[in-house]
Formats: C-alpha cells, sequence, structure tokens
C-alpha cells in the first residue's frame, strides 16, 4: 500500500481556443516532470480554455492516446478536463484520469455552468465516480462541482476530492472558501487546480490552486497566482489518524437523493 503520494498541480494560462499549442506547450509541462511525481492535475478543459464551441473545438478519443503516452513515459497519473465529442455527437466536458500503465478513468462534468450557457451546449454527467490508483481512492469532480456538497459527500470512503477548474477572479473568494469546506466536511484531502490569465471572453483568472488536509490546513501558499508547478505529498497517515480520532463521518444523516 502507498501511504504517501506525490501530487504535482500545473497552474498556467492557456492559450484561447487552440488545442494544437496548448498540447504542444503541456507537452513540455508534463515531460519535465517525468519520474518525479506520481499524480499530474491539469487545468479545466486545459486544450482550449472554457469556450463554448466543441463543434469546432471538442477532441475524440485519439485525446487519451495523449494521455497515456505521457502517463507511461512519466510513469504518473494525470487527471484533467477536455471537450470531448461522444458516441452520439453530442458532448461534454470529459475529466480523464490515467494511469500509467494505460488504465482510465472516465467523469463527465455533472453540474454544467449555466451562468456561461455551458448547459445548452454540453451533456451533464450522470454521476460521481470514483478513480482508484496505487490504492488511494479518488472522487473526480470539475469546476462547478465544487458548488454542490452533496455529490462530493463522502459515502464512497474516498481520500481525495479532485477539482479542475476555469474559476474567474470576481468569484475566486468562494473557490477558496469551498474547497476548504469540502475537505473539512468530507475529512479528505481536497485538491483545487485552477488557471491563470485571460481568456478569450476578456475573463481573467487569478489562480489559488491549494491542496487542504482533512482538517481544512492549506499546504501551500496562499494566495498563489503565478504561473508555476507545485508538488506536494498527501500521507494517508494523515486520514486514518484524523477520522478514527474524530470520526465525524461516523455522525452523518443518511438519506436517499430522489
Amino acid at each position: 500500500m502507498s501511504e504517501k503520494l506525490k501530487v504535482s498541480l500545473i497552474q498556467t494560462s492557456l492559450i484561447w481556443e487552440n488545442p494544437e499549442a496548448n498540447l504542444n506547450a503541456f507537452d513540455q509541462k508534463l515531460k519535465a516532470l517525468y519520474g518525479k511525481t506520481d499524480l499530474l492535475i491539469l487545468p479545466e478543459m486545459f486544450t482550449t480554455g472554457f469556450s463554448m464551441k466543441p463543434k469546432d473545438l471538442a477532441h475524440s478519443y485519439s485525446i487519451y492516446d495523449w494521455f497515456k503516452d505521457h502517463a507511461m513515459a512519466g510513469d504518473f497519473a494525470i487527471y484533467g478536463s477536455v471537450m470531448f465529442v461522444k458516441d452520439n455527437g453530442g458532448y461534454c466536458n470529459r475529466g480523464v484520469f490515467m494511469k500509467p500503465d494505460g488504465d482510465f478513468t472516465l467523469y463527465d462534468k455533472r453540474h454544467t455552468f449555466t451562468l456561461a450557457g455551458e448547459h445548452e451546449v454540453f451533456d451533464a454527467g450522470q454521476k460521481p465516480v470514483i478513480a482508484t490508483y496505487k490504492e488511494w481512492k479518488f472522487n473526480l469532480q470539475i469546476c462547478y462541482d465544487l458548488r454542490f456538497p452533496v455529490f462530493a459527500r463522502n459515502v464512497q470512503d474516498y481520500d481525495v476530492l479532485l477539482y479542475v477548474a476555469n474559476w474567474p477572479v470576481p468569484r475566486v473568494n468562494a473557490w477558496d472558501a469551498l474547497l476548504k469546506a469540502r475537505a473539512i466536511e468530507n475529512m479528505a484531502y481536497c485538491i483545487g487546480v485552477n488557471r491563470v490569465g485571460t481568456d478569450g471572453t476578456g475573463m481573467d483568472y487569478s489562480g489559488h490552486s491549494q491542496v487542504y488536509d482533512v482538517l481544512g490546513h492549506e499546504l501551500l501558499e496562499h494566495p498563489w497566482e503565478t504561473e508555476d508547478v507545485k508538488t506536494v505529498e498527501l500521507d494517508k497517515e494523515n486520514i486514518h489518524y484524523n477520522r478514527n480520532k474524530l470520526r465525524f463521518l461516523e455522525d452523518r444523516d443518511g438519506f436517499t437523493l430522489a
């Protein structure tokens, strides 16, 4: 069992609606981390920015090969989201969790961002998804999902919540507060990776990517607003010790969603 896990967060600007240029840029960022980390996390829609033009920009199955090639070469897992064209011709904001052996887990964003019209062009996912890697369990989430605590409720005994995002400056205070809250209420590590820079609509992003432990303590500088890569080490002992000592999860209310 891997009691400790190195996780690297890539906080970067994105080139608006240019998958080729973004993939080339990330090629270099990922290669620099080969053999140096266990899990690498990229922002939401890291190949395009938060665009509503999937007809022109959505990826097909070949994008899995890009994830796989880097995961295998770097001996790490990767999680990030892209716009994806489905077999039925529809589109989704798809999270891809790729492991170095080529096995992968897919998560389609459940809560599409109605304020930006995401619900009009992307199909919403229907269920939470747990990925397992090195005997760690990860609850995969994307951006707007962060505002819905029931969807992140820890009934699967997961270890880490992963959020990838394009979360803008005007609402970054909510980003900071909700990431911390999700960690505390679920007694799990909570990791949020956001972008920086300005997108093609003029929206500004200030990053604030962060890792919180099960008690809501920050593991990175705050606020982190520059383009950079940060690596932290997660420790399962932090989870086991605090869950066994405090037992807050045992007092959860039981309910079923309609």
